[in-house]
């Protein structure tokens, strides 16, 4: 085996082991408690800051985090071992307030995926075939806006950005040749279903915490329905104007829902808050010496109805928690349809591993040209200069023009070649030696 080979194949191991620091950290519905998702929120206002503090406090040389009504997951690129001592950094840099306890905690209720594991997990993530409602779409756009949000406060990388662009990929595979999606439903659809089925008179009047894209979607719903006594409270007005103007409805500050008092029969809440936003004394407020059943409908994680007011007030609550037998009901529906997924995912994941390789290799001779070009400024500048001075203006051209030749093909060429070896080409090395021949000919 000739050195060049020997190098070679000793680059190809190396760029087999790089995918091994891609991993993924995830609290989700299958192993975490709801509450304890909610512990890993983190509201708008602080997620640069703590996600920044994170990726350097942690020595992450990318992150990304991804938030949803029951899930929270950490995609990063690391090359450090995923041991507990690892993990006790990890969790004290996403959260330094937190005791020796509920560190311990964290990696108790989490789950841990490295490698092509790891970037099977976000294909089953983006394509919902990991999600608590199997098929529903939303989970794609949430993964696509936090890839964003993450982009560009900076803390992204070149291997993210690969492994979410074939991310959204499987999933719209996913989703166009499979029946996964078929009569699609999510946690939000699931609500409205139990919302409807407690026969809500379509003039009831309707308060909106909230006014992101979940309380937008249970908005949709409610009005494609006939429902249209709305009121929206937002901590934002400027954000909070969309979905008023949709529903051409009054718009209210969250800070003022407690002086609210024309009554209420639903609540829907979903805000970004990290403690509850309806608390007892809101609520009671709110109620203004109304005696009447209401109903709560908390999409939010962590919870922003505290359910101590149930101990006081009669509430029907429709929560992220009490949808799990709809959507184990769901999940059986679509068994059938995993199968299918899996090896569609098999086949993506096969892509992006051929792809991943040649970005390496990519990466890896990134320098070529500027390397090149200094190459040939020492020879016409240094070694060949007198040489140079000699030969007449028509020469000069005819040299310039060999040499510009020349380094085109010694840059296009190594890399070439390189891509065809990982790539596992059938092309022999006599094959790859002859065919520089002939170009150099």
């Amino acid at each position: 085996m000739t050195k060049r080979f020997r190098l070679l194949g000793k680059f190809e191991s190396q760029n087999l082991e790089a995918v091994k620091h891609f991993r993924v950290i995830a609290l989700t519905h299958k192993k975490a408690k709801l509450d304890d998702i909610g512990q890993f929120h983190l509201e708008d206002s602080q997620q640069e800051q703590r996600l920044k503090n994170l990726r350097n406090n942690a020595r992450l040389e990318e992150l990304m985090f991804l938030s949803t009504c029951n899930r929270v997951e950490f995609y990063f690129v690391t090359n450090e071992n995923l041991d507990d001592d690892f993990l006790i950094e990890f969790f004290h840099a996403f959260n330094p307030g937190w005791s020796e306890t509920q560190l311990h905690k964290a990696i108790q209720v989490a789950e841990f995926f490295e490698g092509e594991e790891a970037i099977r997990h976000v294909f089953n993530v983006a394509s919902s075939l990991d999600s608590m409602v199997v098929g529903e779409r939303e989970i794609i756009t949430q993964v696509r806006n936090a890839y964003e949000y993450c982009h560009l406060i900076g803390i992204t990388g070149d291997t993210i950005r690969l492994v979410m662009k074939k991310t959204v990929e499987a999933a719209k595979e996913v989703y166009t040749h499979t029946d996964i999606a078929t009569k699609p439903v999510s946690v939000v659809s699931l609500a409205f279903r139990k919302l409807r089925d407690l026969n809500i008179h379509e003039d009831a009047r309707i308060l909106f915490v909230g006014a992101g894209q979940t309380n937008t979607n249970m908005a949709r719903f409610l009005s494609k329905n006939g429902y249209h006594n709305f009121v929206v409270f937002n901590r934002s007005m400027g954000n909070g104007l969309a979905l008023a103007n949709e529903l051409k409805c009054e718009l209210k500050e969250l800070k003022d829902l407690a002086k609210y008092k024309a009554g209420f029969d639903v609540i829907i809440a979903c805000t970004a808050s990290a403690e509850p936003v309806i608390t007892p004394e809101i609520y009671d407020e709110l109620l203004n010496g109304d005696i009447n059943i209401k109903v709560v409908v908390d999409l939010a994680i962590p919870n922003d109805f505290d359910k101590k007011i149930m101990e006081k007030h009669k509430v029907k609550l429709i929560d992220v928690a009490n949808l799990r037998e709809e959507a184990d009901a769901n999940l059986k529906e679509r068994e059938k349809e995993l199968t299918r997924c899996n090896l569609l995912i098999d086949r993506l994941l096969k892509e992006f591993r051929e792809v991943y390789r040649v970005r390496q290799v990519e990466r890896a001779m990134a320098e070529v040209p500027s390397k090149m070009k200094e190459i040939k400024d020492v020879a016409i500048n240094t070694i060949f200069a007198k040489e140079i001075q000699g030969m007449d203006p028509s020469s000069k051209e005819v040299m310039e023009k060999v040499l510009v030749y020349l380094e085109k093909k010694y840059i296009s060429l190594p890399m070439k070649m390189a891509k065809e070896i990982l790539l596992d080409s059938p092309k022999t090395t006599a094959n790859t030696e002859s065919e520089t021949s002939k170009e150099l000919i």
